[in-house]
């Protein structure tokens, strides 16, 4: 059995994701991966045999997703042409984690495709949302990848075919304390608001910036550029974990029971149902970095018990190889 593994290089969830799921499809059969976009911090841990610009959705630096960036800097054009030329014909299956290139080559040339990913899962109506719609960001989430088949992954099991999330393995092995600082990851926000605003709450902050290339600090805060050594030690020591609300970050906090408090990306529609989910499972949220709401999290004690089990290879063997 011949298999393409695609996925987004936006954000760095999908990369996390398929540095679980690769290794172990390739003990069942043979096994080739591509990419696309251009937003992710992390580095992928096995070959990439395929790469593309595809298109990504792009931030502005004060914790809003930019219509103009998307509209401007990606290449839709040569997507299409892409999309058109793509040879897929060689696999039996394709594996498909949020990537528009094959997805939508697989969709008009009919050819075998199931969409694995946290994006899928918003496609049940069981998924939480939030009260005000969204009609921009429903087509984006139906029409970014089309597939008829899918595996979601959430939070919680809302839905038979939405799995819990998979916790990778460098996660799992950690050793979880409390050394009296916070860790803070928000790449939607530029490292001068995030310090104006957590200077005024009296604690240590370890900030991990894809806009510095230097690690500084200013009072209570440190600002340190993207490494994924120091950021996992940080991630296993830390009290409680500032971010955005995606998937990969906040699904990792609950899994090691560390404090967490979300603010979804402004205008992007994906985000905001990821905290109203967390809303409903007690975690705070904001739609703006406030200090007073930042200080109330700090003084609480709240924490979640999930359970996560490490159980993506007998889906993988079980609802996906068998198709």
């Amino acid at each position: 059995m011949k298999i393409l593994y695609a996925f987004q290089g936006t954000g760095n969830g999908h990369i996390a994701r398929a540095q679980e799921i690769v290794p172990i499809l390739k003990k069942y059969a043979s096994v080739e991966t591509l990419i696309s976009g251009h937003q992710s911090q992390l580095k992928a841990d096995f070959d990439v045999n395929y790469q593309h610009k595809g298109i990504s959705l792009l931030y502005n630096k004060t914790g809003g997703l930019s219509y103009r960036k998307t509209f401007t800097d990606n290449h839709f054009l040569e997507a299409f042409k892409t999309i058109k030329e793509i040879s897929l014909s060689g696999y039996d299956l394709i594996i498909n984690d949020y990537e528009p290139i094959t997805g939508w080559a697989c969709k008009l040339k009919s050819l075998p495709m199931i969409e694995l990913s946290h994006q899928a899962s918003m496609l049940f109506k069981e998924t939480p949302r939030p009260e005000k719609k969204d009609f921009f960001g429903d087509l984006v989430l139906k029409y970014y990848v089309p597939s008829d088949r899918k595996i979601g992954f959430h939070f919680e099991n809302y839905h038979p075919q939405i799995k819990k999330p998979v916790i990778r393995r460098k996660i799992r092995n950690l050793n979880p304390d409390k050394k009296g600082f916070y860790l803070v990851y928000l790449p939607s926000f530029s490292d001068e608001n995030i310090i104006k605003v957590l200077q005024q709450i009296p604690v240590k902050w370890k900030v991990f910036s894809k806009y510095s290339k230097l690690q500084y600090k200013e009072k209570n805060v440190e600002i340190f550029p993207i490494d994924e050594i120091k950021y996992l030690k940080s991630f296993e020591n830390c009290d409680g974990i500032l971010c955005n609300a995606g998937f990969e970050t906040p699904a990792e906090a609950l899994f090691m029971d560390k404090k967490l408090f979300v603010i979804p990306i402004h205008n992007q529609y994906e985000q905001e149902c990821n905290a109203c989910a967390l809303d409903r499972m007690g975690i705070p949220n904001s739609k703006v970095l406030k200090p007073e709401e930042i200080l109330s999290w700090v003084a609480s004690d709240h924490h979640l018990k999930v359970d996560y089990p490490d159980d993506i290879e007998e889906i993988l063997v079980k609802e996906v190889l068998t198709l």
